[in-house]
């Protein structure tokens, strides 16, 4: 029997998943595309160690830190987001990696039921992102941040995939690793699972209080 089998006290019919920080590792390449934007700017780049404090909300919230010592000029945030989208659409894949046991704990998952991504990353991104790691062909449903009207904290995507498979909430899981995915799982009444040393802005991910800390997938297996 494997460690969620155990805890859970069986299989989830549902398993939806955030992406960055919970199956990839991506925030270098986030980090270059940002280095780079804000050096053709003229402006100092942040650097990988800061900008892995400000991702995980979708790249507009992504932006809205990186320029925020900008926010008096709009014209030249309009433009720092198509330059981000630029870089950032030729490097998606460069030094992300899948982070460790994913794999071995997907091959498992896929076998017992759906399984759903969720990720407040825009589609154009996301979409090659999982192509480039062949992961794409492991969910039954990819849900990026502008596939909906709302997106995480929203239980809109989360209840989105419940729809979509006929399952009720208790009978699904959400495995993330930030305060965005836990709220967005209360909220669609379904269990949580979250990751230590993800992306959650700086915040210790036990203040989020999720049904169930683990430090990796290998605790799934």
């Amino acid at each position: 029997m494997s460690g969620l089998e155990a805890w859970w006290g069986g299989r989830p019919r549902l398993i939806m998943f955030d992406l960055d920080g919970t199956l990839v590792d991506s925030v270098a390449d986030v980090a270059a595309a940002v280095d780079r934007m804000r050096i053709e700017l003229g402006l100092p780049p942040p650097g990988v160690d800061q900008v892995r404090r400000w991702v995980g909300r979708g790249a507009e919230a992504l932006l809205d830190c990186v320029m925020a010592d900008q926010a008096h000029d709009p014209r030249l945030r309009q433009r720092a987001s198509a330059l981000f989208a630029a870089a950032y659409a030729e490097g998606v894949q460069v030094h992300s990696r899948l982070l460790p046991d994913v794999e071995a704990a997907l091959a498992m998952m896929e076998a017992w039921c759906p399984l759903v991504c969720i990720t407040n990353k825009p589609l154009r991104f996301t979409l090659p992102l999982l192509e480039a790691l062949s992961l794409r062909a492991r969910f039954a449903l990819v849900l990026g941040g502008d596939s909906l009207a709302e997106k995480k904290p929203h239980p809109l995507p989360l209840q989105h995939a419940l729809q979509q498979f006929a399952v009720p909430p208790q009978q699904a899981l959400m495995i993330g690793d930030s305060r965005n995915d836990v709220e967005a799982a209360r909220a669609a009444g379904v269990p949580c699972i979250a990751l230590r040393g993800g992306y959650n802005h700086g915040e210790p991910i036990e203040a989020c209080q999720p049904d169930w800390i683990i430090d990796g997938f290998a605790a799934l297996l």
